[in-house]
């Protein structure tokens, strides 16, 4: 049996305004959009795409007991760090406060999803 990851989707308060960081984060464009979902396509050939949660609750980082847990994280390659980190900021991300790795930097997403920027391809 044969088969493709066709996307990757991410729960949030507002699907529409995730996309939307998303695709300036990337330079691209938001290309779904309607019923509680918003998408991009990325270059890779899939979709990640953002669903609407009522109540929705941000995952806390780094991990703690008694609180929200990330689920996933995207990683990302970068080839400058310090200017992808800059970038990521620009386009509405924080910092992390926790970081573990000189090569990656942890920030967070307007939903507060964790997301990796890194200079390594592993």
């Amino acid at each position: 049996m044969n088969m493709l990851i066709l996307g990757f989707a991410l729960d949030c308060a507002d699907a529409d305004a995730l996309a939307d960081f998303y695709a300036r984060l990337l330079g691209t464009e938001k290309t779904l959009s309607g019923g509680g979902w918003a998408g991009i396509h990325c270059p890779q050939g899939f979709i990640l795409a953002f669903q609407t949660v009522e109540g929705y609750i941000p995952p806390v980082w780094p991990w703690a007991e008694g609180e929200q847990q990330q689920m996933a994280h995207i990683d990302f390659f970068v080839e400058d760090l310090q200017a992808a980190v800059e970038h990521a900021v620009a386009c509405g991300a924080k910092k992390a406060g926790a970081q573990y790795f000189e090569e990656s930097t942890v920030m967070l997403d307007p939903a507060g999803h964790p997301f990796c920027l890194s200079t390594t391809k592993q």
